[in-house]
């Protein structure tokens, strides 16, 4: 058995251009099969078949997963929320835990030393967090470049066009992948805290005001 009895999971990730779903398996954090499809305008549209995808190449089916793990974000509005709502359905039709991680955790447990993650929050701004080790030390929070403190990072991941912006070097991985989605739950629990969307700012559309 795997950890907290675990062994299979459904890892997905809507938060950046990249419509992400993939098999992992917990006890060491190996990669069975994934599907990602760049396009930032088809996250509803991809994700479930890159689910279906994902499995086919494992060679299991949705009874075989134990729990999904879904990126929360920080990301925008619409991508976001068709990973998160899809994550908590495939949780709430199969009985089991859906746990929710920052999306720039898992870029950051991916990495060594002291770096800066940075992805495409649009608006000429990015969302970025610092870790040292893969542990997060500050963040996630959204600014203009300019106004991002690199701190003590002596490298930078996440999107490579955003990251161009500092001068640091470049490493891996560029968006979350399944394995750091995995690595960054900090508790497989069989009931672990609701599914929370790290937004950061507001959407764009504003309700109208109520009459008086």
């Amino acid at each position: 058995m795997g950890v907290g009895g675990l062994v299979i999971v459904l890892a997905l990730d809507t938060s950046t251009p990249a419509v992400t779903a993939g098999i992992v398996r917990v006890d060491d954090i190996t990669t069975l099969a994934q599907h990602v499809t760049v396009d930032a305008r088809a996250h509803a549209e991809r994700l479930t078949p890159n689910v279906v995808a994902a499995l086919a190449d494992a060679g299991l089916t949705m009874a075989d997963l134990d729990a999904v793990v879904v990126g929360c974000g920080p990301g925008p509005f619409t991508g976001l929320r068709a990973g998160m709502a899809t994550g908590a359905a495939y949780g709430h039709a199969l009985g089991i835990p859906v746990h929710g991680v920052c999306s720039l955790d898992a870029i950051g447990v991916l990495t060594s030393g002291e770096t800066l993650v940075v992805t495409d929050a649009r608006r000429r701004e990015v969302y970025w967090a610092r870790y040292r080790d893969g542990v997060r030390t500050e963040g996630p929070a959204v600014n203009a470049p300019a106004d991002v403190d690199p701190g003590a990072a002596r490298g930078i991941a996440g999107s490579p066009d955003h990251a161009a912006l500092f001068d640091l070097p470049y490493h891996e991985p560029r968006y979350p992948t399944p394995a750091g989605l995995a690595r960054a739950v900090s508790e497989w629990s069989a009931d672990p805290a609701p599914l929370v969307a790290l937004y950061l700012r507001r959407p764009d559309a504003k309700p109208l005001a109520a009459h008086t």
